[in-house]
């Protein structure tokens, strides 16, 4: 099937030569000279592309309203519970590694295909669980599975885009994505009432058998054989090593790694704090996680349009450092002893919206200049900032007692390591990527 089938986005298209284009007619500021695929990318790819990068998030946020349901059920303490948040986190992270420098040396399609088969297997697994430590076990191979959906989409916004038209499409799949979190829990807490917490890993294993058809019918092969003559498995270990060196490409996925830090020590600890200590109802919890989810989407539908005014890189600083202020604002509130929901909600929510402008454009940013590996530097991206959140639960989690106060000091140190990293990071650069 053809990539550009269905209604257009106008993502800049470039001109039809057969399946590719040359970048005579569209140089980065890079001066990449790949051939590149038809630029012009149908709604349709746009939403499978949302779809696969949101089934991981989705098995999270779904199952987020059944986590006391789930310790309960198999007599599970807190942190225990917590754990298969963590397991799914770090395999998640981990397999990126492996799918980004794959999708690189095959394709993108073939990688897919195998992760989200991976996946829905895990999740009957998950389903079939008679103790916790059965369910950490699943939910770490269901990350794996879907951890290809968290890399591939990355780098196919790559291999088409560039710049400010990067930064149009992945809003455009956060828009997708970020539906996740608004439907999922509501989804979650209805299926949970009607069928019980184990309900929730069949839906998920449909909705993976879904995407595997998305895929097969909609998605076109962005990697062609031509570009993959120069990919292998040193190549990539190089690639790797080579990113890791980059002071540039680090700061940009760690300024979203401690916004992603931050959000999910909030996933963890808000079904506790949202519906233990403020009695919220499981419908409720869902509906106050959706105002986080709706702020975050709405920001980040104008990021494109203020990259294009004012520069990725001023947007990013702006951003960042208005997170910053405030979650500071947040924790100072709960330390003078305020404890009004309200307040909570209202913070976050703006703090969510700013999340909505960093986290797709650094991550537009650190891929700018790596478009000849765009699979494998999607793939660390991802990795590390997986890593980063799971390593901000299970620290927030040594310190959490029910009470809102950690949760909120755990978001806050997220958004100001942001803050210095970001102006570590490009504090002497205005515009796009660079000066």
């Amino acid at each position: 099937m053809d990539v550009v089938a269905g209604k257009e986005i106008g993502l800049n298209p470039l001109p039809r030569a057969d399946k590719t284009v040359s970048l005579s007619a569209h140089k980065s500021s890079y001066h990449d000279n790949r051939p590149l695929m038809q630029a012009s990318v149908s709604l349709r790819l746009v939403l499978i592309l949302g779809l696969l990068s949101a089934i991981g998030p989705f098995a999270i946020d779904m199952y987020l309203p059944a986590l006391p349901q789930i310790g309960s059920s198999l007599n599970a303490q807190v942190g225990a519970v917590q754990a298969s948040l963590t397991a799914f986190f770090l395999s998640i992270g981990v397999g990126q590694l492996l799918y980004g420098p794959v999708s690189d040396m095959v394709g993108r399609k073939p990688p897919l295909y195998f992760g989200l088969i991976v996946f829905a297997v895990a999740s009957v697994g998950c389903a079939l669980a008679t103790s916790i430590e059965t369910l950490v076990i699943f939910r770490f191979l269901q990350g794996l599975g879907a951890a290809a959906g968290m890399a591939i989409p990355r780098a196919v916004v790559r291999d088409l885009h560039t710049g400010h038209a990067a930064a149009r499409m992945m809003s455009l799949l956060m828009l997708v994505f970020s539906v996740s979190p608004i439907l999922a829990p509501l989804a979650g807490s209805g299926v949970i009432a009607l069928a019980g917490w184990r309900a929730v890993f069949w839906v998920v294993a449909v909705a993976a058998l879904l995407g595997l058809v998305a895929t097969w019918r909609g998605v076109e092969e962005t990697r062609l054989p031509e570009a993959r003559l120069d990919s292998s498995l040193l190549g990539a270990l190089k690639a790797y090593a080579s990113l890791l060196r980059d002071p540039h490409y680090m700061g940009l996925v760690f300024i979203g790694g401690s916004a992603m830090a931050g959000f999910f020590v909030y996933l963890a600890g808000s079904p506790f704090v949202l519906i233990n200590y403020y009695g919220l109802s499981s419908t409720q919890y869902s509906m106050a996680f959706a105002l986080n989810s709706i702020a975050f989407i709405g920001a980040a539908q104008f990021t494109g349009r203020l990259g294009q005014r004012f520069g990725l890189v001023n947007v990013v600083k702006v951003a960042a450092s208005a997170s910053g202020v405030v979650m500071a604002s947040l924790v100072a509130y709960y330390l003078m002893g305020g404890e009004k929901l309200l307040v909570l909600i209202a913070l976050y929510f703006v703090a969510s919206a700013l999340m909505g402008l960093v986290i797709p454009i650094t991550s537009v940013l650190a891929l700018e200049e790596h478009g000849e590996i765009a699979g494998t530097a999607s793939a660390l991206l991802g990795t590390l900032q997986m890593l980063s959140g799971a390593a901000a639960m299970q620290i927030v989690g040594h310190f959490s007692n029910g009470k809102p106060l950690p949760m909120v000091v755990g978001m806050a140190v997220g958004a100001l390591v942001g803050v210095a990293l970001t102006w570590v990071t490009l504090g002497g650069q205005r515009g796009a990527a660079h000066a």
